[in-house]
């Protein structure tokens, strides 16, 4: 995983005009930049802060690198770039002895470096830190009009004359990477992920962004107590997994890259997922990215969150709109746009856990094989609407989200539920059981089943008949209703449908059906709920004004189900439930929204 996140990093700095820092850099989150005059007077300050849909946030900059872990007492500086406390020497923390500490700091490191740079824009800064007065910093109207969002955390940057970043000057960048390489001083052993022999990183940087971690980021890779450490490497942390100082910056540089770039994101209950291909055209992971949240794709412009590729959506629609028309894909045609279907992608699933990061899942193949994995999972997940507002595609958290009860405050996914799903819709493999069993229940419970609940019983039991090659239940997976079909647990789900209608027919303002009271007992125990039914069914009828026709439809079911040759069955086991429910939706669907 850390040899592919480090060949990311390497296909993205190749690019012009590169998104991610070089070794020695970072990112950080500026809002303002200090202006300088070459006499070190502050000018003013300007915002660097940016519109992020309907927020003003600050702007992610290439900065040097910051400094990792301030867990001491000490004041640990970056530089030329920092806090108020430490570029001017205040806060509203209520301990000014403190900022004054962090300031001075901040000031003798700066200083340190700068004074080898022999360019003005670094005398300037020299001159602004020899000359700032912390404690008359409040006097300053170029302070003040900024004075809550300062307090707020704001993060500056300094501007020579408000033209140029003095941290991208050439002089300075040089001088900076000078410091960092004559403070390498760590052990010489060799590295995991490269194989050469270097210098190896003791505290690896931390990852931002995922969903529920800690502010200031967590750790991959962290060994800080004797329990976690090998035999040998005491208090030696960074030999228990020996990781060098550029691949450890690589793969975090690429892997917060991916965690940065909300369009190219998904969160599954408490897991957060990052995918890439090895390039840098955004194309695969656009594509990637829609087929797993689809719920955008038919939006207007200006009601999308993110913005993706126009012709990835275009390929996508293309794709969901087939499906749902019962469609088969022609993949020659599907990848008739892409730049190479046997690419290599990646799919990495991640959750906080205190300081350290879990690996969920981390799944690698082809772009190609990915894709029709995940088109055969919609294939799967195929059935008529039940509304016209439901969706015409299911996203996955979609899915997970109907395992949820609708009463519960309690709306937190199963990690295993939602990491395994994510294997089987990936890998081709099997649902796993447990998300058909939670549907049965939620049906159970709801007295009802919807169009997303019957795509997911629909889709368990296809991909589970796929793979034990069954092909008895064929000819109840469908789009919509077979009326051809023998399957007594599907006859039996479509019969319950007719007989709720003849109810409904014979009083149309009724506000509880048989639904509310025999639904579950009528789909696990047929035997002993069916006559009953079918007695209160010819009281309907002799109320009703359709009655012939209803009487007709339970005639043609009755004489599949030959219950005098073949009774009612005592009992129907979890598949049979399932198709149960999916001959109930079908004929309920006829009945009421035929498509």
């Amino acid at each position: 995983m850390l040899r592919a996140l480090v060949r990311y990093y390497e296909i993205l700095a190749d690019e012009e005009d590169s998104p991610v820092p070089k070794l020695g850099y970072g990112t950080a989150n500026i809002s303002f930049a200090l202006n300088i005059d070459d006499e070190g007077n502050l000018i003013n300050l300007t915002s660097c802060k940016i519109q992020r849909g309907k927020k003003i946030v600050p702007r992610p900059m290439i900065v040097p690198e910051p400094v990792k872990g301030r867990t001491g007492t000490k004041p640990v500086p970056d530089f030329l770039f920092g806090n108020s406390s430490y570029v001017l020497g205040f806060d509203n923390k209520e301990k000014p002895e403190r900022a004054k500490e962090c300031f001075q700091s901040f000031k003798d490191f700066n200083i340190s470096i700068l004074r080898e740079a022999g360019c003005r824009e670094a005398e300037a800064v020299i001159k602004f830190l020899e000359k700032w007065d912390s404690e008359k910093a409040l006097d300053n109207p170029a302070i003040t009009e900024y004075l809550d969002e300062i307090y707020k955390g704001a993060v500056f940057i300094f501007r020579y004359y408000g033209k140029q970043e003095v941290h991208d000057i050439p002089a300075i960048k040089k001088v900076w990477e000078e410091y960092k390489n004559k403070s390498i001083d760590g052990t010489i052993q060799q590295c995991l992920v490269t194989g050469q022999k270097t210098s190896i990183q003791v505290l690896h940087p931390s990852i931002k962004g995922i969903y529920g971690g800690q502010p200031m980021g967590n750790s991959l890779v962290s060994f800080n107590a004797r329990a976690y450490e090998s035999y040998g490497k005491t208090k030696q942390q960074g030999l228990n997994a020996p990781v060098g100082e550029y691949a450890a910056f690589a793969y975090a540089t690429a892997l917060n890259a991916l965690l940065s770039d909300l369009s190219h994101k998904l969160l599954l209950g408490d897991t957060t997922v990052v995918f890439w291909a090895e390039t840098a055209l955004p194309l695969y992971q656009d594509i990637f990215s829609i087929f797993m949240d689809c719920s955008e794709l038919y939006l207007n412009d200006e009601n999308k969150k993110y913005v993706r590729a126009k012709s990835a959506e275009k390929m996508v629609k293309e794709v969901l709109d087939g499906i749902a028309q019962g469609n088969n894909l022609d993949f020659d045609s599907f990848y008739a746009n892409m730049v190479d279907r046997n690419i290599q992608f990646y799919v990495l699933g991640l959750s906080p856990n205190a300081a350290r990061i879990s690996i969920r899942f981390f799944l690698q193949g082809t772009f190609g094989s990915f894709a029709e994995c995940i088109i055969q999972h919609y294939e799967d997940l195929s059935i008529q609407k039940q509304f016209e507002s439901d969706m015409r595609s299911i996203p996955v958290w979609k899915i997970l989200n109907e395992t949820l009860s609708k009463k519960s405050d309690d709306k937190s996914v199963s990690t295993y539920l939602s990491t395994s799903l994510m294997r089987a819709i990936l890998m081709g493999e099997g649902y796993p059981i447990s998300l058909y069993q939670t549907i049965l229940l939620r049906v159970h419970a709801e007295q009802d089943i919807n169009y997303y609940k019957a795509s997911i019983l629909k889709a368990c039991l296809s991909r589970k008949a796929r793979r034990l090659k069954d092909e008895s239940y064929k000819e109840v997976l469908a789009l919509a209703l077979n009326e051809e079909s023998k399957n007594k647990a599907y006859l039996l789900g479509r019969l319950f449908a007719v007989l709720e209608k003849a109810q409904k027919d014979a009083n149309p303002n009724i506000n509880s059906t048989i639904r509310d009271k025999y639904f579950s007992s009528a789909s696990t125990t047929p035997a002993s709920t069916f006559p009953v039914l079918l007695g209160l069914a010819q009281h309907h009828i002799s109320k009703s004004d359709y009655g012939a026709r209803i009487d007709k439809s339970i005639t043609e079911i009755m004489d599949k189900l030959d219950v005098d040759n073949d009774p009612f069955p005592k009992n129907l086991l979890l598949d049979e439930q399932g198709i149960f429910y999916l001959g109930f939706y079908h004929q309920r669907n006829l009945f009421y929204k035929p498509n």
